[in-house]
């Protein structure tokens, strides 16, 4: 049987997959392994629940909310909102655990129903699992008083917005001029609130969601339209975030676009400049642009890599008391703030550390790396469980780590979900990474054929 949790939650078509019937039952589910199996005893559990603007998160947050109280949550509904604001919430009441409704960068068609444990963490595996197993159990549905009830969380933005506001201490953002980009999803309300309270000139893009258009030419993923504004406005960066705002790339006051590397780099420095980056270190994935490791290492900071994916991230970031990791994508994580990626929070620091240094965006950038050429080749129709152990592959990856040297890296990497290898080269220049990663993905398609 075809594991119903993905990555990151359980994603899908709205009607196609991911169904009223499937939502209520999947929360019933939830209710019972998040809920009465954890709360504290005497006491009705609680959920916080909350959805991006995608015209289907309505019926599924509606079937959501049915299924917990249905099953004797008591619901917390704090409509459209970020992912990390959700996820802030659940530990600032103290739920016993939290929904998210979204897809995420995805558009508008798919959503998707992601869980948060106490404290507002993601789930491990084995309690998806456990989520799973349940829905082939009868229901726990009690009636007359026991039954629960759905609140409308009234404060939940302010909260949030709040929270965020406090995390930059004594700066200021006075004085600068910054373009958002909220990809018309759940960060069009609270972050150019959040960043007017910050003190800063805003001007806001993609931030009038019908609940059709979210993501779509807009947002992190899209950022023509913001580099297009930041240049008009003459502004001194743009801020771009995805449909449920977990991620943030920016903009420099040329229109240069500033990656996630680059964002921690620059907040890396900022933070072992004051003395709070814990064991001097930084946690990435190995997806991340050697450039920052380089740069890293001439300031002084280690780097832990892990598998690709936020969660593996934040895994890495628990394991060694680390407080700062992410994602090239933008999924930066402050574990002093926040226990999942924030979009809005990262864009608020970044903006922090220009305000307080007085120096442009695109001077920390590159102060804190050099972006080396990468190149990224998927290799399809080839058996990837052998990418690892096939000598002639293998010693075609030696052949070109010896020709690169300390100057570049080789990356082969499997697809978690289709017959593809991803062949991934950073050099010099563009010209050596795109002739090195063809030749290397010509050895593997020869090699590894299907």
């Amino acid at each position: 049987m075809t594991r119903l949790f993905g990555t990151d939650g359980v994603r899908g078509v709205a009607n196609g997959l991911l169904t009223a019937d499937l939502a209520l039952r999947l929360s019933q589910s939830a209710a019972v392994v998040l809920g009465h199996r954890r709360a504290a005893a005497g006491r009705r559990p609680v959920a916080v629940v909350a959805r991006d603007p995608r015209v289907s998160g309505e019926f599924i947050s509606s079937a959501v909310e049915a299924g917990l109280a249905s099953s004797g949550v008591d619901v917390y509904d704090a409509g459209v909102l970020p992912t990390p604001a959700a996820a802030f919430l659940v530990a600032d009441i103290d739920a016993d655990f939290g929904v998210m409704i979204s897809a995420s960068h995805n558009p508008a068609p798919d959503n998707g129903i992601k869980f948060l444990g106490r404290g507002g963490h993601k789930l491990d595996d084995s309690v998806e699992d456990e989520i799973e197993a349940q829905m082939g159990q009868a229901p726990v549905l009690p009636t007359g008083d026991q039954v629960g009830r759905i609140k409308r969380f009234s404060d939940a933005e302010d909260r949030y917005v709040v929270h965020l506001l406090q995390s930059l201490g004594e700066v200021s953002l006075k004085g600068l001029k910054i373009v958002l980009d909220c990809a018309h999803g759940a960060a069009s309300g609270c972050s150019p609130e959040a960043f007017a309270a910050a003190g800063a000139e805003v001007i806001v893009i993609g931030a009038d969601p019908d609940g059709l258009n979210i993501n779509d030419d807009y947002g992190s993923t899209h950022l023509q339209n913001l580099q297009k504004a930041v240049i008009s406005h003459a502004a001194d960066l743009g801020i771009a975030h995805d449909g449920d705002a977990d991620r943030c790339l920016a903009v420099d006051h040329t229109g240069e676009i500033i990656d996630g590397d680059q964002i921690m780099g620059v907040l890396a420095l900022a933070l072992k400049e004051a003395g709070g980056l814990n064991d001097d270190t930084l946690v990435v994935t190995v997806m991340s642009n050697l450039g920052l490791k380089l740069g890293m290492a001439k300031a002084g900071i280690n780097l832990v890599e892990t598998a690709v994916g936020d969660r593996y991230v934040l895994e890495g970031m628990r394991a060694g008391g680390f407080n700062l990791g992410g994602e090239q994508s933008g999924h930066v994580i402050f574990s002093d703030y926040a226990t999942t990626g924030d979009g809005v929070l990262t864009g608020l620091q970044l903006a922090a550390r220009v305000a307080a240094t007085g120096r442009s965006l695109r001077e920390l950038a590159d102060e804190s790396m050099t972006r080396l050429p990468q190149v990224l080749i998927n290799v399809a129709g080839v058996d990837k469980a052998r990418v690892k152990s096939h000598e002639v592959v293998q010693a075609a990856v030696a052949a070109v780590e010896a020709r690169l040297g300390e100057s570049g890296r080789v990356l082969l990497r499997p697809s978690g979900t289709e017959p593809v290898v991803r062949v991934m080269i950073e050099a010099e220049t563009a010209d050596l990474a795109r002739a090195e990663a063809q030749a290397l993905a010509d050895v593997v398609k020869a090699e590894l054929a299907l």
